[in-house]
């Protein structure tokens, strides 16, 4: 779940098989994933796709060179019908990657795959765990081939688009908090178009862009590397692909971690959630303004966290005022300083830009927040980034479409969590005139034969709020959970806790979870 503008946050997201093998890794679909949905024929579609994949398997290769992903990394396609229910009719190919085990043939237990959330993000930076040599994964890599993918729709898997790129980053856009009614029908104009341009230049791959079909099409990955079960860790939106997942396929599970977790209630899906977002991203920047207060000493905005704040009001004003640099106004303020609230890694930077602002130097400022138009690479993938998590989160679930009720609800929000809640409205406003049918969500429960899901999650974390945690908690029976306490940076397994990295190690060398939830301190503040 990714507010517009998140800074750089999506990514950092054996050939020869027995027959045994091949015949295992197409497990036939459970007979919960068929009735519960009514979707036999997608059940048989993703049957029939995954026993084609493990039949093909995939032609690794050295990745192509403008991947940025060095040797020995390997690249590849999985081929995958774009409609489940139509699986003879056009097929898309997904773009895979992958580095072997680090340890001897007898401690490898298969492939990690990997989702690093989204919609829109791009596991394939996955495996650089390993050329990077980063400690934290040190001990699985030895046990597992490290594999990632972009999900249909994004980067090199049959992307979509929603908008020409260079016009989609252009800047300074409108100020996200509205000053009058037609500041309203200017951003409602929008969201319109955008839907629109959806339609224009994505339409037929729009109706299959769910969480559902990504599951799927994670079904059909795992056949095609001839794993008969599924060794997932999904980050994020990533936890909702797993949660589905874990849904509709729970005997082809074998360890799945869920690491801050969307809440994956049917209720939530996608427009509550959304408003949840809001709240705790208000709890997270004020976080963020305490810590910046404290460190007054370093960067001389404030030393109470009020002072911050009216630090805060008074850039956003001069920006609206006068854009800065004449390209950052407060839309693009909100893009850039929006990374604080969600990693603790962007405290200091975003601190120290804004300091250098304070004192005068306004070019580190407009360096961080405006966009780069000679970047067309970046530019299009960012593009491309926004486009897949509209058209998944639009697709997925049924969306309000009176303007009287999101016009309420946000504007009663804003009164008291004013940081994120108009930018995050007119974001996911697209979804109010979806032009493609809205789908029912997954009821999430725990299908017969569901192995213990290790779900983690820090306690005041932004993105996915806390009780995202808790709800799949309930819902994946025989699941535990690591709560992160006082703690709120977004993927807390990326960061150096040993009473989480202990654990998450644990459960994918021996399959081992704690006889109890486990409450954990928090991972080191950040310094200045």
């Amino acid at each position: 779940m990714r507010p517009k503008g998140r800074v750089a946050a999506l990514g950092s997201a054996g050939v020869l098989v027995t027959a045994t093998l091949i015949a295992g890794a197409v497990a036939a679909p459970t007979a919960g994933a068929t009735s519960r949905h009514g979707q036999d024929r997608e059940a048989r579609g993703v049957s029939l796709a995954a026993a084609r994949a493990a039949k093909a398997g995939i032609d690794w290769q050295d990745c192509p060179a403008d991947w940025g992903l060095e040797k020995p990394i390997q690249c590849g396609w999985v081929t995958v019908p774009l409609d489940y229910a139509k699986p003879n009719g056009k097929q898309i190919k997904l773009a895979v990657d992958r580095i072997g085990n680090t340890g001897t043939k007898a401690e490898r237990q298969g492939a990690l795959i990997y989702n690093p959330g989204g919609p829109g993000g791009s596991g394939l930076r996955f495996p650089r765990r390993v050329t990077t040599k980063a400690p934290l994964w040190v001990n699985t890599s030895k046990a597992y081939d490290f594999v990632g993918f972009d999900p249909r729709g994004v980067g090199h898997s049959a992307p979509i688009s929603c908008a020409d790129p260079q016009e989609f980053v252009k800047a300074p856009k409108l100020d996200p908090v509205p000053d009058s009614e037609a500041d309203k029908r200017a951003q409602r104009k929008l969201a319109a178009e955008y839907a629109a341009g959806c339609k224009e230049r994505s339409g037929e791959m729009l109706p299959h862009m769910t969480t559902p079909n990504t599951a799927r099409d994670l079904d059909v990955i795992r056949a095609a590397l001839g794993e008969k079960k599924l060794n997932f860790l999904g980050v994020s939106y990533g936890t909702y692909i797993a949660a589905v997942y874990g849904t509709m396929f729970p005997t082809h599970v074998r360890r799945m971690v869920a690491d801050s977790v969307v809440n994956p209630s049917r209720e939530k899906i996608w427009y509550e959630a959304n408003l949840d977002q809001d709240v705790a991203f208000e709890m997270r920047w004020k976080d963020w303004q305490d810590w910046v207060a404290k460190n007054d000493a370093t960067y001389h905005l404030g030393d109470t966290r009020a002072e911050v704040q009216a630090q805060w009001l008074k850039l956003r004003a001069a920006a609206k005022e006068n854009p800065i640099g004449g390209v950052v106004g407060p839309a693009e303020l909100i893009s850039f300083f929006q990374s604080a609230p969600y990693y603790d890694s962007a405290w200091a930077p975003t601190a120290q830009v804004w300091s250098k602002y304070v004192a005068g130097d306004t070019q580190a400022l407009v360096d961080a927040a405006a966009p780069d138009l000679s970047d067309t690479a970046g530019n299009a993938a960012s593009e491309n980034g926004n486009a897949v998590y509209t058209a998944v989160e639009c697709t997925d679930a049924k969306w309000p479409t009176s303007w009287k009720k999101w016009d309420r609800d946000n504007t009663e929000l804003h009164k008291k969590y004013p940081f994120m809640t108009w930018a995050n409205a007119w974001l996911n406003l697209p979804c109010a005139t979806w032009p493609v049918k809205q789908q029912t969500p997954v009821n999430v429960k725990t299908g017969k034969g569901l192995p213990g899901v290790l779900i983690v999650q820090a306690t005041r974390d932004a993105a996915t709020p806390y009780e995202g945690a808790l709800e799949l908690h309930k819902r994946f029976k025989g699941s535990r959970l690591i709560t992160e306490k006082n703690a709120g940076s977004h993927g807390v397994t990326s960061l150096v806790n040993p009473c989480i990295n202990e654990r998450v190690d644990t459960y994918l060398l021996t399959g081992k979870l704690d006889g109890a939830d486990v409450t954990c301190a928090p991972h080191a503040t950040p310094k200045p």
